[in-house]
């Protein structure tokens, strides 16, 4: 008995052995991605890629919501994996070319891929520096170019092999959804309501097309053309901005404030019945969300903090490690 008691603690102590030897090698996103990734290959990217980002701001301001934007759209598929970068062909429809995606702004795409050229300009970084943290990298960037927070990213991405229109659909929140959708959405990509709410808030900068809104002031219902929840002055501004035989391409400020500002304004605005979405003023009109508006319509600081940590999380969602991804010479074409 005894021995095979030695031979039972043996077996055990083995199972343990080899079980902590297999966690240590299985690679894991938190383990992965680091601040500094990057520091033996390419030490100075975040320079390059901050750089080659104010240039392009200083052409234009749309440099910000429209890489902001493009983050956003891209995590929220397939994870943060610049998949939504690449270009169709004729074998594959990808997921830019998605109706969700068709009015993602061109300067967005452009900044990544001028920063992944002034990346790959330096000897030493060229096809080091992956798609997917250039685009995290220059997301910060603008948001600090616009006044809003600057923060420490995370690095370590590898850009996505997978890119379809097919998968984009039901993956991207919509101007008309709810809090129960919003919250359903976001926490399927492991965000909470309070993430969502602080990642909302990019609306503070940007610009949105008249289609976008048109039926929250003149379609709403049959008693209540206008939606009653829209600030009635803010209303009557939207119509004169997109009146109803208007392009419904033409844009508008999606801050009617400080819309050059990445500020805390979106809440105040919120308070102020003047969320130009529906999915927007649902946050404070709804009272499981109406709270955590007015904390950070009242404390910039408090939500900036709430919105780099979501900033954080987001970044981490679906990330390519190892096989699963790979280094793009060019960020719109998968490497042949």
């Amino acid at each position: 008995m005894r021995g095979i008691s030695r031979m039972v603690v043996s077996s055990f102590v083995g199972f343990v052995l080899v079980l902590t030897t297999l966690l240590a090698v299985v690679p894991t996103t938190e383990a992965q991605l680091r601040r500094d990734f990057y520091a033996d290959v390419c030490p100075n990217v975040e320079s390059i890629v901050r750089s080659a980002v104010t240039k392009k701001f200083k052409q234009t301001f749309v440099t910000v919501p429209a890489t902001v934007r493009l983050f956003f759209h891209d995590c929220f598929v397939q994870g943060c994996d610049a998949s939504v970068m690449i270009a169709s062909d004729g074998s594959n429809t990808a997921e830019k070319d998605h109706p969700d995606n068709l009015s993602l702004a061109g300067d967005g795409f452009d900044t990544v891929i001028k920063a992944k050229a002034a990346v790959d300009a330096v000897p030493g970084c060229k096809n080091k520096v992956s798609c997917a943290d250039i685009l995290v990298m220059a997301t910060r960037d603008v948001i600090s170019l616009a006044r809003g927070p600057s923060y420490a990213v995370e690095l370590g991405r590898k850009d996505g092999l997978v890119s379809r229109a097919s998968d984009v659909e039901g993956k991207l929140p919509q101007p008309t959804f709810n809090l129960n959708q919003l919250n359903a959405m976001f926490a399927a990509n492991g965000l909470s309501q309070a993430d969502m709410i602080a990642l909302s808030a990019a609306h503070t900068v940007g610009f949105s097309h008249c289609s976008k809104f048109a039926d929250r002031i003149y379609n709403f219902s049959r008693t209540n053309p206008v939606d009653p929840t829209l600030n009635p002055t803010y209303a009557k501004k939207l119509q004169e901005m997109c009146p109803k035989d208007v392009d419904p391409r033409i844009a508008i400020d999606m801050d009617p404030n400080t819309p050059r500002r990445f500020d805390n304004m979106y809440f105040k605005n919120l308070q102020q019945g003047m969320g130009l979405f529906t999915s927007d003023q649902i946050l404070f009109t709804d009272p499981r969300s109406r709270s955590t508006v007015k904390v950070w319509a009242h404390s910039g600081q408090t939500f900036y903090k709430a919105f780099i940590n979501a900033m954080t999380k987001l970044g981490r969602v679906g990330v390519k490690t190892g096989s699963d991804g790979n280094i793009r010479t060019d960020c719109g074409v998968f490497n042949s």
